[in-house]
């Protein structure tokens, strides 16, 4: 193992948020204060905001690169959250007529899943598809679903917790034979897969920049060009993005998240290569010790994210061992209970594991010595936890 000693703390949670990439820093300070490029971009009335124009549009296309997309398809947003809420609800208000069913699964995103909840609160008829213990949602499934008022069906592209990576050309394939619209928060999937929107048969996506490098408080919208998507807006107030999402467009974090995707359009394959090694690294440094389960179906998951249970530990024991990596557990704590994660109950993960399981997620800046002074400090914790649990 490398021996050189990492840096504390150890950060290994990129699927909540990545890092700021210094070469989007830069940009993003190019736009700022009054020397700069500040003005708004919708001040059509002089050349400054002209210029700010000129760099929003420059950054939806390197959005839309990565998507394969045209730039008039990117919707601005404050982030995938956002997107998320006004690809449903959007879609769903203003295509009612037409039908008031939506599919989605259990484990979607909770900007996917609280929204649905809220259209049921609307009136709207929701269909739950429970994924297969891999995590993913097969065309069968979805087929069974669908009805002939589903106008809307919602899958996400990977799996936040999971790393599972759904099929969503065969998805998308079968929400159009029944002629629905297909929706997929892709948040997690720019930069580690492929993402044609034309090929996959996509109509809506959700994206965001702090995934990928970029600022957070932008994302984007992915709507198709095609008189069939029609979106209500959920923001009012001058008609701003083709009238779909009002507001002032934040120039610099705009900006920010379109050199992020320029970024990875260029090095994403770079990066997967090198985060894959690092996933193995990680599963070969446990493969020896007892009790160690992957909740990810590495086969079929990006490699950035990997979520392991740890038998006959407790969660919380284990996550305060581990004090100087930053992970996420699949618990979420209040004053009354703790309970396990919904995303490893939806995916049939015993309670028990669900509430010892830990998701490591690694990224562009995780170095080799960062893996084995987690792979060290994770073995002599779990050692340490089960001989104090054999003795009481």
């Amino acid at each position: 193992m490398n021996a050189t000693a990492p840096t504390l703390p150890i950060y290994l949670d990129y699927a909540a948020t990545t890092p700021v990439d210094a070469r989007v820093a830069e940009v993003m300070c190019r736009y700022l204060t009054v020397d700069q490029l500040f003005a708004n971009p919708a001040s059509r009335s002089h050349m400054l905001g002209w210029q700010a124009e000129q760099v929003v549009e420059q950054a939806r296309r390197q959005v839309a690169d990565v998507l394969h997309a045209d730039p008039r398809e990117i919707v601005w947003t404050s982030g995938a959250t956002e997107a998320d809420n006004l690809a449903l609800t959007g879609f769903m208000r203003a295509n009612q007529a037409r039908g008031r069913h939506l599919v989605t699964s259990i484990i979607e995103h909770k900007a996917v899943v609280d929204t649905a909840k809220a259209l049921e609160r609307e009136g709207f008829e929701v269909t739950w598809l429970t994924p297969q213990r891999d995590g993913r949602i097969q065309p069968g499934q979805l087929r069974e679903a669908m009805r002939e008022d589903t106008v809307l069906v919602s899958l996400m592209a990977v799996n936040n917790e999971l790393g599972s990576i759904n099929d969503i050309a065969a998805l998308a394939a079968v929400a159009h034979e029944h002629g629905a619209a297909f929706h997929s928060d892709a948040a997690q999937a720019v930069g580690r897969i492929e993402l044609d929107v034309e090929a996959l048969g996509v109509d809506l996506m959700s994206l965001s920049g702090h995934k990928a490098y970029g600022p957070k408080g932008v994302g984007a919208l992915y709507v198709k060009r095609h008189p069939d998507i029609r979106l209500e807006a959920l923001i009012h107030g001058g008609g701003h993005e083709r009238g779909m999402r009002s507001g002032t467009l934040p120039t610099h974090q705009i900006a920010g998240m379109g050199e992020a995707f320029a970024l990875i359009q260029n090095e994403g394959l770079e990066d997967q290569a090198r985060i894959s090694a690092l996933r193995d690294r990680m599963l070969q440094g446990l493969a020896d010790l007892p009790g160690v389960h992957a909740n990810t179906a590495v086969d079929v998951a990006v490699p950035n994210i990997l979520n392991l249970a740890f038998a006959d530990i407790d969660g919380e024991s284990l996550l305060m061992a581990l004090r100087d990596i930053a992970i996420s557990t699949g618990s979420a704590c209040n004053s009354a209970s703790v309970d396990p994660s919904y995303v490893l109950l939806g995916i049939k993960t015993p309670r028990a594991l669900a509430l010892a399981s830990l998701r490591f997620s690694f990224g562009r800046f995780t170095t080799e010595a960062e893996i084995d002074h987690t792979l060290t400090v994770l073995r002599h914790a779990l050692q340490g936890l089960r001989s104090t649990a054999s003795q009481t």
